[in-house]
């Protein structure tokens, strides 16, 4: 299957000091974590940002993937850089951020630490109720991608919601919610003010589950869902560069 010009997977091998696993979102592609990617880059880090299964070529294809192609993607390029650098962080955006927490879960201390950018962890919107049934009867509905404040800016995401494949997240959600507890990783959380996708419980429900005792909550008040693309990404990324450094200090027992 082609892949859309732009959604293409990346990788820039730095440092073996600290790796960077990058996550994007659900019906979105790499196109949205690759300014974040190159700035961590820049910095001299390793970074990887994989083509999840089913994205970045078309709906009807995603439709025919489930969570456990997805996370198995990350999990296997989470594996790669923990062969090749001392830290390896996990970051992730949307449904990123859910692959991201669920990776932590699993992996415990080999995650070094974990940045999210308005993470999905459950929808508050009625239709989701029946979407176990609505996914065996509608292929897909109006789509999610491109909630993005900036002017002339664009994400490069599907013109459909694939719902097959959205009752597939819905059901990792759950698993995800489940385990929050396992979480104890150093964590920074960016979440926008208004975001038009994921409703801020999401970001609650995380802080409020997780036993992460290092935890760095920043509120972006100047864009929509797809920060990372938008008018609040400097913001990301530096803080991002300054939790990783911060925390791969201290694992090496460095002063701050």
């Amino acid at each position: 299957m082609p892949v859309l010009a732009g959604a293409e997977p990346f990788a820039h091998q730095g440092s073996d000091e600290v790796g960077v696993l990058l996550c994007h979102g659900f019906t979105g592609s790499p196109q949205s974590m690759r300014p974040w990617g190159e700035h961590l880059a820049a910095e001299g880090f390793t970074v990887s940002c994989p083509r999840l299964p089913g994205h970045g070529t078309t709906w009807q294809e995603m439709n025919r993937t489930r969570w456990p192609e997805w996370y198995g993607r990350v999990e296997e390029e989470f594996l790669g850089l923990t062969r090749r650098c001392a830290s390896v962080f996990v970051f992730g955006l949307s449904m990123g951020g859910t692959l991201t927490l669920r990776l932590a879960q699993r992996h415990g201390a080999a995650v070094a630490g974990i940045a999210l950018v308005n993470p999905s962890v459950t929808s508050l919107r009625r239709e989701m109720v029946v979407l176990p049934v609505l996914s065996r009867l509608v292929p897909s509905v109006a789509p999610i991608g491109g909630a993005i404040a900036k002017p002339g800016v664009r994400e490069l995401a599907y013109p459909r919601t694939p719902l097959r494949a959205l009752a597939s997240l819905r059901e990792l959600w759950g698993l995800v919610r489940a385990d929050l507890d396992r979480v104890t990783q150093p964590l920074a959380l960016f979440h926008s003010v208004v975001d038009s996708v994921v409703e801020p419980v999401n970001s609650r429900i995380v802080l409020d589950g997780v036993r992460s005792t290092d935890v760095t909550e920043v509120v972006l008040p100047n864009s929509d869902h797809v920060a990372t693309l938008d008018h609040d990404a400097p913001t990301i990324f530096a803080g991002s560069v300054e939790f990783v450094r911060r925390v791969h200090r201290e694992r090496l027992g460095e002063p701050a």
